[in-house]
């Protein structure tokens, strides 16, 4: 069996190293060709366009940065639609919106290929561990065929049935994650000018009910100034947009995820997008 990779950022090129490093095949493609060198180095092969990964792979795996990239890649020129035939199977590991996923799976099973959305929950550190949490849905006989694939990307999968479900669960938890962060950042700056240091408040959420990683990674590297990016600022403000637009469809009002929102805007319009979803800190503490 032969598989493709797409896309190599901050969390397919881990991704797709941890792959490669448990013996299996594979031939890459990124829109900037050059990041797929040190993958190319570990044994990957790499192509020129993703219809030429698709045609070579079995299965093709794909980690892109939201919904226009995720469909740009399936429905552009060159792209998997030009590449997909008879039983060949795609899993769109990104995070994008139900009605994006059902798109890409009506497309893809009108070529007579296979489809299985699989967003994961993590960022870079456990995309690097492999510790990913894989949220799948769509082609069940797919999901078994690839599990031993994502259980090298994964720590725990879960299957979720018809498409869509995955890519709802993945809006539902990031929403969370973003309202928690937003929330956390206003405790440290209100902290901060009531003369507490971060140190001290993360030291008393560690001890009680509240103790969570995030608090204390995200909290850790706030207190150093430190906004390297794990998850960049934008992809949040982006998946906080997306579950706001669920929960319309859906008609459930999301206030705490609104506001949430309007802080991680308000961050990206000060140019904090390419940091890490923390350094809304930044615009909190203001």
């Amino acid at each position: 069996m032969r598989y493709g990779f797409l896309g190599l950022g901050i969390m397919g090129a881990p991704m797709a190293a941890n792959l490669i490093k448990a013996g299996y095949q594979l031939t890459l493609w990124n829109r900037t060709a050059l990041k797929c060198e040190g993958l190319v180095a570990l044994g990957a092969d790499q192509a020129a366009t993703p219809r030429e990964v698709i045609a070579q792979a079995d299965v093709t795996f794909a980690m892109l940065a939201d919904p226009a990239a995720a469909c740009d890649v399936v429905f552009g020129p060159e792209g998997v639609l030009d590449g997909i035939s008879d039983g060949k199977g795609y899993v769109d590991l990104s995070t994008v919106d139900d009605g994006t996923s059902r798109r890409i799976s009506a497309a893809v099973t009108a070529a007579k290929g296979r489809f299985l959305e699989a967003p994961v929950s993590g960022t870079k550190k456990p995309a690097e561990d492999g510790t990913l949490i894989i949220l799948a849905a769509g082609h069940e006989g797919l999901y078994r065929e690839v599990a031993p694939l994502l259980d090298v990307m994964g720590k725990k999968r879960v299957f979720l049935g018809e498409v869509g479900q995955g890519a709802r669960l993945k809006l539902v938890v990031n929403m969370i994650m973003g309202g928690m962060m937003t929330s956390f950042c206003e405790g440290l700056a209100l902290g901060d000018k009531g003369g507490l240091a971060a140190t001290e408040i993360l030291e008393v959420l560690a001890a009680g009910a509240l103790a969570n990683p995030m608090f204390a990674i995200k909290g850790g590297l706030i207190a150093e100034g430190e906004f390297t990016p794990a998850f960049p600022l934008k992809h949040m403000q982006k998946d906080l947009r997306l579950a706001l637009a669920l929960g319309d469809i859906l008609g459930q009002s999301l206030h705490s995820a609104a506001a949430a929102n309007e802080s991680f805007i308000r961050a990206r319009a000060v140019g904090l997008g390419d940091e890490d979803f923390c350094a809304v800190f930044k615009t909190v503490n203001d």
